[in-house]
């Protein structure tokens, strides 16, 4: 699926802000079945624009704006090409028993701590141990896990924010896609299962009813010894295809943000967010 991407995010300040330094996490990977075609990204005021890989190989764009300003707009264009990775049954024969095996893997060892926004107490131990009763294979807990929470979770716009940590959206049983895929990835990772945040959009076509689609979009990766990293979007209880664009995966929300920065000034400030995701073919 070819599908076109754009994300619009407008700052406002009440008074004129300075020293302005910004990372941004916005462009789509080419890897795992997913080309980029191109990537345009606008900053005004006008800023040089600088590039690296962070740590999880994610494609990070940073700036600073030295001078005054009171508005900030960040507006990123992309073209993608998407796939699906299709698991079946004969694929992912992996026995719980063998997880541990999992923390002696380099790539996967941050991926079973606790996080910024992932805690693991004995609180999400249990609800884990109570979603998966019965399983023995690991990839039937984590689709375990993925309908549990697609079960007793509801999806509520506006009901958490950017900062709200998993324990808060356990608590209150409700959230959009990024407390979704926290909670997820803190169940996986109370079991031993390695599990990682994804961060993306997706496509909701003409017949879809899919949650999440039209903003930015959370879902989790999980790793299954000798198949690899596979997606599942608890938000809408399914795997991961070719309406999910994917920009970048880390431990939780705070290593993949699509902007993040500081500055001197006022805190008091508005912020517009808009996207766009529409199919080229």
């Amino acid at each position: 699926m070819k599908l076109q991407i754009t994300h619009r995010t407008r700052y406002a300040y009440a008074q004129p802000v300075m020293e302005s330094f910004n990372e941004v996490r916005l462009q789509p990977t080419s890897a795992d079945g997913q080309v980029c075609h191109s990537f345009i990204l606008k900053v005004l005021p006008t800023a040089r624009l600088s590039h690296y890989h962070d740590f999880n190989l994610n494609y990070v764009h940073f700036f600073e704006l030295p001078e005054p300003h009171d508005t900030l707009l960040v507006e990123s264009n992309s073209i993608v090409t998407t796939s699906a990775l299709q698991v079946g049954p004969a694929d992912v024969g992996f026995p719980m028993s063998r997880l541990a095996e999992c923390a002696q893997m380099e790539r996967c060892y941050e991926f079973l701590l606790g996080s910024h926004y992932v805690s693991l107490g004995p609180d999400v131990w249990r609800l884990a141990m109570d979603a998966t009763v019965g399983e023995t294979e690991a990839w039937s807990a984590v689709n375990a896990i993925m309908r549990f929470i697609h079960k007793n979770f509801v999806y509520l716009p506006d009901s958490t924010t950017v900062n709200t940590p998993m324990s808060e959206a356990i608590a209150q049983r409700r959230g959009v896609c990024q407390d979704f895929a926290h909670v997820m990835i803190g169940m996986c990772r109370s079991l031993k299962i390695p599990a990682r945040y994804v961060s993306g959009y997706l496509y909701n076509g003409p017949e879809d009813q899919l949650q999440g689609a039209q903003a930015s979009h959370a879902w989790v990766e999980v790793f299954l010894p000798e198949i690899g990293w596979r997606a599942l979007d608890p938000t809408n209880n399914q795997l991961a295809d070719e309406r999910h664009v994917r920009v970048a995966v880390g431990r939780d929300y705070a290593d993949v943000a699509p902007i993040k920065g500081n500055y001197k000034g006022t805190p008091q400030k508005t912020m517009i967010v808009e996207v766009s995701v529409t199919a080229l073919n």
